[in-house]
């Protein structure tokens, strides 16, 4: 199993033999109101050649129309069964729309769609393959379905937004430490550290270091590791 971090909440997962993209957003400027940090560590072209893409929610950080439309017509795309409409619109031709707990198969991939409240309805991800079990939250907050999916899965690495807006949008450092005490992953990825709102208003003093302080104070056993956009693990 290997992680790679495009950037944001864009991750290549290589599991089983197979090649699994989350959340493609290949945009460099942001939107009025966030700003994109970094350009993506790979472009559009070059991660087409996918087994499998993932999409929790059709909000505009997680959703690439160029490179939907670049995918081959034999490539799955799994998303939420409510977005499932945007997606085709967007330019996605084999849709998958999954109900939380719902269970699809990619050749031996199997992607589980689990729960993830947000202010767009959405879902996150289990996948597993090859004996290896990853999680991927999409946007989300820590709620009740973390224990359960850390009762139900042996979940080796989640992937986790761990810091939060002055609106959030997602978990931040607090919420991400109990997600972690109820996943009981081995490895936690923080993702959805792409972005930065243009108001300083908006912005707040959350960080993965803080994250990581916490987690450590809280005493949840779990090795938290930091891809820069790029990066591999393992590496």
């Amino acid at each position: 199993m290997r992680i790679t971090m495009i950037g944001h909440s864009t991750v290549l997962i290589d599991i089983g033999g197979r090649r699994v993209l989350t959340d493609p957003y290949f945009g460099t400027w942001g939107n009025p109101a966030y700003a994109r940090l970094a350009r993506p560590a790979r472009t559009r072209e070059e991660l087409t050649a996918v087994d499998c893409v993932l999409i929790s929610h059709g909000h505009w950080d997680h959703v690439d129309s160029m490179f939907l439309r670049a995918l081959g017509v034999d490539v799955p795309v799994v998303t939420s069964v409510w977005a499932r409409w945007q997606i085709r619109l967007q330019g996605a031709r084999d849709v998958r729309g999954l109900r939380t707990w719902q269970e699809t198969q990619v050749g031996d991939l199997a992607i589980t769609a689990t729960p993830a409240p947000h202010v767009a309805l959405g879902v996150g991800f289990v996948i597993r393959a090859g004996g290896r079990t990853v999680y991927f939250a999409g946007d989300t907050y820590h709620g009740a379905f973390t224990r359960k999916l850390g009762e139900h899965f042996a979940i080796d690495v989640a992937l986790i937004p761990v810091t939060t807006y002055r609106i959030p949008m997602t978990m931040g450092e607090d919420g991400a430490v109990l997600a972690v005490r109820d996943l009981k992953p081995s490895v936690v990825v923080p993702i959805h550290e792409g972005l930065e709102p243009r108001s300083p208003l908006l912005r707040t003093d959350q960080t993965v270091g803080g994250f990581k302080r916490k987690l450590m104070e809280s005493g949840v056993q779990a090795e938290v590791v930091v891809l820069r956009d790029g990066q591999s693990w393992p590496a």
